[in-house]
Order: structure tokens, then sequence, then C-alpha cells
């Protein structure tokens, strides 16, 4: 089966409706899709027949609308093509109208208080601008609709639809800085993404003997095996074949759904992977990214195995995290984050950079929230993956450039590529890039667009390209405001480029981001180090922030409050329910086991003793004795921690109930962990009730 051939064949691609669409209907689609606007009924009701009949031609039998609500994940509900029957006669249907709009339950999904028990109503509307899709199940194949999710109220109730507002927030201000530049062939200004997912596959048998992996995704328990990470080469390793075959069904499914999946290799951590597709516009790569992290499950759950999405699914080594590059292109196909070959010169684009200097420097905090999740808690900081400090990493050749404007007001030259000649005659001489990489920066420029590297595994991406595209499009706006009625603009736009980079070079940072050095440099500079998902959430209501979004439609006050309130809800949820699994655990895994393991030594000593007196016994003494010690200590946390889990039921304050989770239910749970594992070093394997790390990590 060759790519070319199934790439897309699972999706109604614009030259799928070219191809079957009467003209002067995909010229109506094509021209909303290009500039905006709606599309008649009538054209819906062409549509949407065209759309079913391409779908029962590859044995679809369903559809349904698909939407991303605050969960994080996907929602749909399935709905057969059949209409009512005629003489006994099945109609297949599907009409403009059920095309254009569905009306699930708005109550069930997390609201932050928007919508009622009793005020249900929802309404999902069609995204014309993400296609339609088959996905492929074990209920049969289902035509998926992508759609937003909003109340009956009006406010949004999904990530799909403020990720829109920004974007078309960015186009406007966008063109008005193209403008500047004398472009007016361009018509609309996008973000492209293309995040890379990094994973972790185990066995599905191994999985399912593990009740934290089950309920919370990752092991709340586990000593660290003998081996891990240390020898470095997991990295770009061999792949496994058991993985491999995994990987070979995982491509052709995303490549059948249009996922332009081009890369996958092993991580840093043993059973870590990654995987990364090409370039999408935004809203097309976070439904391909939920696509992919859904898919992913599914057809590891083929080969008995399970994917992990969680950011820390085992201690001690590196977290699993989404790297999501994002750029600005015109419609006329110009990447307005390409310096040229002389970017000293390039005027528009240092305008963009030092926007986006601009834009992170004075929403650091936004940025931080947007990354902010229960699992990223455990990963962000940890000298595997970016601080919770946001900072802009440029690399020699942009730092160069921008020290040279803030001390001059202009940049003379600009330093070059260069040739690395490794003085071997068979082998070529390879042009360098003119600055080396950073994998310490939470946000760096990497050639032609800027990596937001503190992104968690298994969440949308939706958030933090929401919040990218709305910080940049103010900065644009704010530029644009200044510069359109410039008597001089050359001197004008040199003077406003070296006044923005001088106030806020501050948030360039090309060193280690990992050092403690810089914690203490970056508070001297004023920087924002929110550490913990919780410290984050409040940014989000702050009155600057509020009006902010408020200005370009992104989001309302209202709508912000009640993601707000999701958001603390989610980590108290989170907290509590990784609390509990460990309580259930550890009555009734790992007391149990250790209990049997003193029983059994006990006997042992004993009937050595009677069988020969005298019998040196201290080992078995000492071991008792230490086990003993640390099955008390690991009831008495155990009882603790549950305790502090009963508190949460006297209280009904959002916020007050996940800072009770930050502050007295982490620090238990890491002393019930320490207790358990430690035990776990000392009883022989037969008796531990679950499976190891070595077991989970290196058995695949």
């Amino acid at each position: 089966m060759k790519i070319n051939e199934i790439f897309g064949s699972m999706v109604f691609s614009e030259s799928v409706m070219r191809q079957r669409l009467p003209d002067e209907v995909f010229r109506e689609l094509h021209r909303v899709l290009e500039k905006g606007g709606r599309i008649s009924l009538k054209t819906a009701d062409v549509v949407a027949k065209s759309m079913m009949d391409w779908a029962v031609e590859q044995g679809a039998t369903h559809y349904t609308h698909w939407f991303q609500p605050l969960t994080g994940i996907t929602a749909e509900k399935h709905d057969s093509f059949l209409g009512c029957p005629r003489e006994g006669k099945s109609i297949l249907r599907l009409t403009g109208r059920q095309l254009i709009m569905g009306e699930p339950d708005a109550s069930s999904f997390p609201t932050g208080g928007l919508r009622a028990t009793h005020y249900a109503r929802g309404y999902t509307a069609w995204d014309i601008t993400s296609p339609a899709f088959i996905k492929e199940m074990s209920a049969g194949k289902i035509l998926c609709i992508p759609t937003i999710f909003v109340a009956y109220t009006g406010e949004s109730l999904d990530n799909k639809t403020p990720l829109l507002h920004s974007m078309e927030a960015l186009s406007a201000q966008a063109l008005r800085i193209v403008r500047l530049f004398g472009n007016a062939a361009a018509r609309k200004v996008t973000p492209f993404v293309g995040p890379e997912q990094e994973y972790f596959i185990v066995d599905k048998e191994r999985y399912l003997q593990r009740r934290d992996l089950i309920y919370t995704g990752r092991t709340l328990f586990g000593a660290p095996a003998p081996k891990g990470q240390e020898l470095e080469d997991q990295y770009f390793g061999v792949i496994r074949e058991r993985i491999g075959a995994f990987m070979r069904d995982l491509n052709l499914e995303l490549w059948k759904l249009g996922i332009p999946a081009t890369t996958q290799h092993n991580e840093v951590a043993p059973g870590q992977h990654e995987l990364a597709p090409i370039y999408a516009t935004c809203n097309v790569a976070v439904d391909q990214n939920q696509l992919t992290m859904e898919t992913m499950k599914r057809i590891a759950n083929r080969h008995g195995l399970v994917c992990l999405l969680h950011e820390k699914p085992f201690a001690g080594v590196n977290g699993s995290g989404k790297h999501n590059n994002w750029s600005i292109s015109t419609d006329t196909g110009e990447n307005l984050l390409d310096p040229g070959e002389t970017p000293n010169e390039n005027l528009q684009f240092l305008l963009v950079l030092a926007c986006i200097m601009q834009a992170v420097d004075e929403h650091a905090d936004l940025l931080r929230n947007a990354a902010a999740n229960v699992g990223n808690d455990e990963r962000l900081g940890a000298d595997e993956a970016p601080p919770a400090i946001i900072s802009i990493f440029l690399g020699s050749q942009l730092e160069d450039l921008v020290e040279q404007i803030c001390e001059h007001g202009s940049a003379e030259a600009s330093i070059g590529a260069d040739w690395l000649d490794a003085g071997l005659s068979t082998l070529p001489v390879i042009l360098k890039d003119a600055t080396d990489r950073n994998r310490t920066s939470p946000f760096a420029f990497t050639g032609n667009k800027f990596e937001f590297r503190a992104v968690d595994s298994s969440d949308s991406i939706a958030a933090v390209n929401t919040v990218l595209n709305t910080i940049v499009a103010d900065a644009f706006a704010r530029a644009a405001e200044e510069l359109e009625g410039a008597k001089d603009f050359s001197r004008a736009l040199s003077a406003w480029i070296a006044r923005t980079m001088r106030e806020h070079r501050r948030i360039i940072f090309n060193g280690d981001g990992y050092s403690s050095a810089w914690v203490e440099e970056a508070a001297r500079r004023g920087l924002p180090n929110l550490p913990s998902m919780v410290d984050a959430i409040p940014v989000l209501t702050r009155d600057e922030n509020v009006a902010l979004f408020e200005h370009y439609r992104v989001f309302t006050r209202t709508e912000l409050e009640s993601r707000s309130e999701v958001l603390y809800e989610t980590y108290t949820k989170m907290k509590t329910i990784e609390a509990r699994t460990m309580v259930h655990m550890t009555g009734k895994h790992y007391v149990p086991a250790v209990i049997h393991f003193i029983s059994r030594m006990s006997d042992s000593v004993n009937k050595t003793v009677a069988a020969a007196p005298g019998t040196d016994v201290s080992v078995q003494r000492d071991l008792i004795a230490r086990a003993s010690a640390l099955l008390a200590l690991a009831y008495r946390e155990e009882q603790a921690l549950n305790s502090e889990v009963e508190r949460l039921n006297g209280m009904d304050d959002p916020a007050r109930m996940a800072r009770h989770c930050q502050t007295a239910l982490v620090p238990r749970m890491k002393a019930l962990r320490a207790a358990v594992d430690a035990l776990e070093l000392m009883v022989d394997k037969a008796l531990w009730p679950v499976p190891t790390y070595g077991d989970l990590m290196f058995e695949v």
C-alpha cells in the first residue's frame, strides 16, 4: 500500500469537495473558507448530501458532531444516516440543518458554573474551516464533522471557539503589519502549528495490574529500576519489534486521516517515544493532535499495549510533553518569522520579532497558564523540561542583532552561517545553522518559527495557541497604531523597533534554564515564576488579561471565570483521585503483601532457631524490624492522607480546595510513596503485588 494512495483517503478534503460538489456550491464554500461569512441553507443541504454519499461509499453508517469540550479530550454522539423507512425500505439522510447544528447536553460537561443541571441546552455548530473525516472504530466507520460547542446563552464551552476567534484577531492585526511594508496582495495571515507528541508504551497485561495507571495514568508508587536513562542509550535507539509494529499501524491510520506524521523515534526515557507531524493551519493542527492522541491509544490496544500520555508516568526518568512549533504566514506564502539571508536588513522581520518579545514579556503569565496541567506540575522545571519561568531563546545570531539595535538603534551586520568540516576527505563539508539550539528554553526561536516547549503531553494544544495568537495580535495592533500614521515611516519604524527591544530585552535568555542561578536572575529581572498549576490559575481573571481577551472577542469575563473554576476543580478532582488510589493500593495491595513477607520471615526465623539453636538470624531479624517500621510508617501516612482527603468534604470554594490539595495532599502522597517504595526494595519480587518499573519500562 503506497502512502500517496492512502493519504487523506478518509478525509472530505477540498479536493474531494471540488470533485463531488457542483461548481457554484464549491465556489460559495471556497469563498466562505477564504473570506469568512455564512453559507446558505440550500448550499448546506447540497454539501450534506454529498458528504453523506461519500461517507457511505467508504463504509460509514453513522455521523457525529465532533467537538472539544473543556475536558481536554474530544466528544461525540453517533447518529445513523437512517431516516424514516418508507414501504419497508431504508432511506439515508443527512440534511443541511443536521450538518450545521447539533444539540448535546451542555450541563454534563465542565462549565465552571455556566450551565446548571436544569439548564442543559447547548449547541454544536459546524466548523467549516476543519475538514470532515471518517474514523474507523470498533463501532464501525463514523463520519466526524468538526464543530464548536457553545451554551444556549452563547458562551463558549469548548477549546475550539476561542481558538478560531484568536486566529481571526491575529490575521486582522498581522495584515496591518504587512500593509506597512507595501504588501497589498495578502488577504489573510494564518498561524501554522506542528505539535511534536511524546508518549510512553507499556504492556497491557502489566498495565491492568496497576490500579494507579488505570485510574490516574501514572505510577503513584514505584522504586527505580536498576537501570534508567543514565547510559543515554534510549534516545534514537533501535526501535523494538513490538513498538515498530505499533508505529507502522499508527502511521497508516494517521495517514488515512490526512495527518502528515513524518517522524518517529525512541525518546530519552525507557519505553518513551515521539511522533512529529508536518505543519498545518492552527485549528487543523489542534484537531489532528487530538486525533493523533486518540488513535495512539486505539492502535496500541490492538497490539496488546497501552499508550500513556501522562506528563510523568514514571518517577526518576524524563516525562512527556509537546513541542508546539508556531509560525505565521500570509496567504501569498510569506512566512513572517523567516529572517532571510540578511536579517539585519529585514525590517519587517525585526518588527515582528520585537512584537513577539513584547507579547511574551507582557503576557508570560498567560503562556504559563496555558501550559498549566496537573501532570505538568511533575515535569516542568525538573531538569528534563523547560522551567516554569517563561523566557525567549533567540540564539547567537538574533541575540546579537537585538544587542546591536538596543545599543545603537540599528544593526549593521548579522552573524552568518558557517561551514562544518569533519576533517575527512570522504565526507562533505556541512553548512551549519547560524545558531545553536537550547533545549532548556520554554520559548525558543528555531530558524523560522518559535517552539513553545512547555506544553503538557496529554492536553489539547488549543489553549496555548489561543494565547499565542491573541497576545501577538495585540502587539501587532499597538505597533500598527503607532506606525500607520507616521510622517517619516522609516525613522518611526527604526525608533519603534529599538525602543520595544530595549523595553523587553529582559525576556531574552540564552543560558541554562535548569540552573538555580537562572531562577535568581529571573527574579532580579522581574519575570514571573509560577511553579505550579494552582499558582498559575489566578492570572486568567486579572483585569488586564480579561480586558485583553474581551477586546479581541476571544473570551468574555464570564468565560474566563468559568475556565478558572474548571481548572481549580480539575486539579482538586485529579489530586483527590490520586490520593484515594494511593489509599486503596496501600490498604489492598501493599500492606497485605508486606505483612505476608514479615510473617513468612518470622516463621523462617522461628523454624531456623528451633532446628539449629545458635544460628545467626540477625539478617532476618533486621529485615523484619526495618520492614515492620516502614509498614507502620506507611500505615500512618495512609491514614493521614485519607484524613486530608476527608477534610475536602467541608469545603466548597474551588480555589481553597485546590490549594488544600496542593499544600496538604501532595506532601502526604510523597511521604506515603517514599515508605512504600522503600518496602518494594526489601520485599521479594514474588510477593510484590504489582509489576515494577523494570517490568513496565523494559519488558515490552
